[in-house]
């Protein structure tokens, strides 16, 4: 896969087509909206899903892991699905995540789906502030400063791009100078189109859209 190198506040970032951020200068990387558990949440309720979606995106974690080696990990909230979702995870899966968590500095972002700390390796936070850049779940709060940045997900970003087949749609970083809202990282997932009145509230019109493919992203102005 080939990374889109990003520069804000003064730093330099890497967009990788996974839907991972990465900040090389500080060994990190961020991931949204993992919603591990969501299928298990839905057939509580009488709606049934195919029960893999929590494997599948360990799996896509433990990807992006192995190939970038951070020592910090940001989960930028939507985590679990649910406030229960670390409870009802199964053996397997807790012992996968356990493994993906260990040996690094493990920030779990609270979000509005999981707005309590999971009993998990890891500080929880409601925000995180390193240097000039904050990372929030939700984006579009007035930034403290000249020259700060912020970075958030909660949005599920997605555009749709017209190619001689048809319209293509994929998830996408949303940017501007200013911020950067992630692609939701879960494999069971939906997305917001970025002409959403909610997301033009926080990245108005005027950036860039990374939008992610199989080994590399396209850029689209905004």
């Amino acid at each position: 896969m080939t990374a889109a190198p990003l520069h804000l506040a003064g730093e330099r970032f890497m967009l990788c087509p996974s839907g991972a951020l990465l900040w090389p200068a500080q060994r990190l990387m961020a991931v949204a909206d993992l919603h591990l558990e969501k299928a298990s949440h839905h057939a509580a309720r009488g709606r049934f899903l195919p029960p893999y979606d929590t494997r599948e995106t360990l799996a896509r974690l433990a990807n992006a892991l192995r190939r970038h080696g951070p020592a910090q990990l940001v989960l930028l909230g939507d985590s679990f699905h649910d406030d229960d979702g670390a409870a009802r995870l199964g053996a397997e899966d807790r012992a996968q995540l356990l493994r993906l968590l260990e040996g690094r500095a493990v920030t779990w972002v609270l979000g509005n789906h999981d707005p309590s700390p999971q009993r998990l390796p890891g500080d929880s936070v409601a925000e995180l502030a390193l240097g000039p850049v904050t990372f929030r779940h939700i984006g579009g709060a007035p930034l403290p400063r000249h020259g700060a940045a912020e970075i958030s997900g909660h949005f599920h970003p997605k555009a749709t791009l017209g190619t001689r087949a048809g319209p293509v749609t994929r998830p996408c970083f949303l940017t501007d100078p200013r911020r950067v809202v992630l692609p939701a990282f879960g494999a069971l997932t939906g997305g917001l189109d970025v002409r959403d009145p909610a997301l033009a509230a926080v990245v108005p019109r005027g950036g860039r859209l990374f939008m992610l493919g199989r080994e590399r992203l396209h850029s689209v102005a905004h």
